[in-house]
């Protein structure tokens, strides 16, 4: 896999369209939650991609939030790649590049309540002052780690 690493400004509209024609296959047809992905959000966020044969396989986005907190968001992996490693792979890269843009930080992620061991085994930890919730009638809980 090749690992791509751009700020929003740096896409090229193929690759823009790609990202969010995986995301949208994953998140809203297969899980089958409808929600807006176009949040304003990837404007601001660094896009840390794998490609495979020149298709995106796994994608996941860095960013600041409004308080302060480093975030990692829309984590995925296409089908086809699930259980080979790819996942791991993408997500160390975007922690690196976390770690990199905002040392220090605490950094946080959303992660999907069956997710939560995937993340431990990246460095993340439950944030226990945080409840679980629903997103997008989804459990999640969150996340984090020091950068």
């Amino acid at each position: 896999m090749e690992i791509h690493v751009k700020r929003f400004e740096e896409l090229t509209l193929d690759e823009l369209y790609r990202l969010l024609q995986l995301r949208a296959e994953v998140f809203v047809v297969e899980q089958n939650c409808p929600y807006q992905d176009v949040d304003g959000t990837d404007r601001h966020a660094v896009q840390v991609f794998g490609t495979m044969d020149g298709e995106i396989v796994a994608c996941l986005r860095v960013y600041l939030w409004p308080d302060g907190n480093a975030a990692i968001g829309r984590v995925v992996n296409s089908m086809k790649v699930r259980g080979t490693g790819v996942g791991k792979q993408l997500m160390l890269e975007g922690i690196r590049v976390a770690r990199e843009l905002y040392p220090g930080k605490r950094c946080l992620i959303h992660s999907q309540c069956y997710a939560i061991p995937f993340y431990e085994k990246c460095g993340f930890s439950v944030a226990y002052e945080f409840d679980e919730f629903l997103e997008d009638g989804i459990p999640h809980r969150m996340m984090e780690m020091m950068l």
